[in-house]
């Protein structure tokens, strides 16, 4: 976990070094940390990076990392060993987060990384799923907000973020002006270190598509590459991206989080991490959730550190700068990932004792709603899928939970989408196979509410090949969970279009021409996560006062004890 990626790069400076040639070098030693995905994780969580033995019986478990406590005594331990050290965003800060966050707007998250000392972060597709009015609020501050029950109950006087969201390829459809800053420099021991933050380009299909209604999201090479020669006219000494976009490592590569120079990376980052100007010396990015320390070849040819810290703080990406301010070069970089280890914290005494402050007030305004009791389940766990692509047992249940919620309204088919389920239920098993709110509540944070139409037969089936197309094409599929009684076959080999078969409601096969009830949340009923054929529906009915949470508490409480964690094979997959 000690090892390094080094990269010496003498010859790329940023600046002419005028006439004469370079002048004598002036090193100076920077350090950049990196924190991405982090997801209003206020509180450490298992990281199964890291196996551990089972305190409380045999085998392993992962270690507990991540939280704001232990991220801020590996800030201090840093910023003592180098005091030239900048702490930096990949975007995906809040959005999605636990109860102790989110039940508070996620104001505790970014008040306390605020507090860190956090500069600058890219924005992430999540601080965008309150829309944009409310994103710049968390940025500017105030009580201004799209949800007042939540709004300022953290601190009164919400000052907004003290770091910088970064977004050069956000702009409004109306001037093209950027509503955030699109780079951000830092002058810290003589030097200049420039940041250029981007988010991906698809963000509009995967939130709520009205929320970000007046924002075009443009190609996110182009519009870094837009701002190094600005960053270079202001004779910056590095330049690091910023970028919520990220990839995975091939299938069957032995790379992990801890590998050094991994060459395996593969996914939506990597053509975009080769078309960014050579001038850029690291990329450092979120989105898919992964640990990584890779290289992609740069518009010449030559590899680049491009690095991820999995998510909820885990791991910091840290990169250690050699530049020389006075030409203006980077000498060298360096690259790791490191656990934040809270265990091991905690034990020591180095915990953050002003973020354990923090941690504890947000604790006593939630945990009221969070320690209510929901039920004891069937099983010590209900578990999400591993992956988007996958029938899980948690999308059952939630499907299932949905259907039964909007009945009333005729629905005989609920859908689900895998994106919106971020927990197993519950995280972690408890003693009784208890759940409560706060564990129901990490399975679907987002608040959205049921939304009832009429589908046709023939647009179910296009509906469900929309799973594996366009934007959800290969390694990006993602499989709606679907409710009981309702079954199909997806063939992956079949041509695009051709691929959804066999559809059946209660063992009777559905007709094009006929109409169905169908159910959803919102995010999907706008044609969230590329399902456009949501926006043809008819007779379209909105729940406001149905929160999808509230629907999956009440069908818990009314089902729970049977509910044996076992997936239904609802969707039969032929690869």
């Amino acid at each position: 976990m000690k090892q390094t990626l080094t990269f010496v790069t003498l010859g790329l400076a940023l600046t002419a070094c005028g006439a004469l040639g370079p002048v004598t070098p002036d090193p100076v030693n920077v350090t950049v940390l990196g924190l991405n995905d982090f997801h209003g994780n206020l509180e450490p969580t298992p990281f199964s990076g890291v196996q551990v033995p089972n305190p409380g019986g045999t085998g392993t478990v992962g270690l507990t990392a991540g939280g704001v406590e232990a991220i801020g005594g590996e800030l201090a331990a840093v910023r003592k060993e180098n005091p030239n050290t900048i702490f930096v965003g990949g975007g995906d800060l809040i959005g999605a987060s636990p109860v102790t966050s989110s039940l508070l707007r996620d104001e505790p998250t970014v008040v306390a990384l605020s507090k860190l000392g956090m500069k600058a972060s890219a924005l992430g597709n999540h601080e965008f799923d309150q829309g944009l009015k409310e994103l710049l609020r968390m940025q500017n501050g105030g009580c201004d907000s799209n949800s007042p029950d939540k709004a300022c109950k953290f601190d009164p006087a919400y000052a907004g973020a003290s770091f910088k969201w970064l977004g050069a390829n956000v702009v409004y459809k109306a001037g093209g002006a950027n509503p955030f800053q699109p780079y951000f420099i830092e002058t810290i021991g003589g030097a200049k270190i420039g940041f250029i933050g981007a988010v991906l380009k698809d963000t509009p299909t995967i939130v709520n598509p009205t929320g970000v209604a007046e924002l075009n999201f443009l190609d996110e090479a182009a519009s870094i590459n837009r701002y190094v020669p600005v960053l270079k006219a202001q004779k910056v000494d590095a330049i690091v991206v910023l970028i919520h976009q990220g990839g995975v490592v091939k299938q069957g590569s032995t790379a992990k989080f801890d590998t050094v120079g991994c060459q395996d990376l593969e996914g939506d980052l990597v053509p975009i991490a080769q078309k960014i100007d050579p001038a850029v010396s690291a990329i450092i990015s979120g989105h898919s959730h992964q640990g990584y320390n890779c290289t992609v070849p740069d518009p010449t040819g030559k590899p680049r550190i491009v690095i991820q810290g999995e998510q909820y703080g885990h791991l910091l990406q840290r990169l250690d700068l050699k530049v020389d301010k006075a030409n203006h070069t980077v000498m060298e970089v360096r690259a790791q990932n490191v656990v934040i280890n809270y265990t091991d914290r905690k034990a020591n005494g180095t915990l953050d004792a002003n973020m354990t402050a923090l941690v504890k007030e947000a604790q006593a305004k939630t945990d009221v709603v969070k320690n209510q009791f929901v039920v004891n389940l069937g099983a010590p766990q209900i578990k999400r899928a591993a992956d988007r692509a996958s029938e899980s047992a948690l999308g059952d249940v939630i499907a299932d939970a949905q259907l039964a919620a909007t009945q009333a309204q005729g629905a005989v088919i609920a859908f689900m989408n895998p994106g919106g389920i971020r927990a197993d239920l519950p995280g972690a098993p408890k003693a009784n196979n208890a759940v409560t709110f706060g564990d129901v509540f990490a399975v679907q944070p987002f608040g959205n509410t049921m939304v009832v139409m009429d589908l046709t037969g023939a647009q179910i089936k296009a509906l469900l090949e929309q799973q594996t197309t366009g934007n959800n094409a290969g390694t990006n599929a993602k499989l709606l969970q679907v409710s009981a009684g309702f079954t199909y076959t997806l063939t992956l080999s079949a041509a695009e279009g051709q691929r959804v078969s066999n559809l059946k409601l209660n063992g009777v096969a559905l007709s094009d021409a006929a109409t169905y009830r169908v159910a959803m949340n919102s995010f999907l009923s706008t044609g969230g996560d590329n399902f456009t054929v949501f926006k043809e529906g008819k007779n379209v009915v909105q729940l406001p006062g149905l929160v999808d949470v509230d629907a999956l508490v009440s069908y818990l409480k009314a089902n729970g004890p049977q509910l044996t964690g076992a997936v239904q094979g609802r969707i039969t997959v032929i690869k």
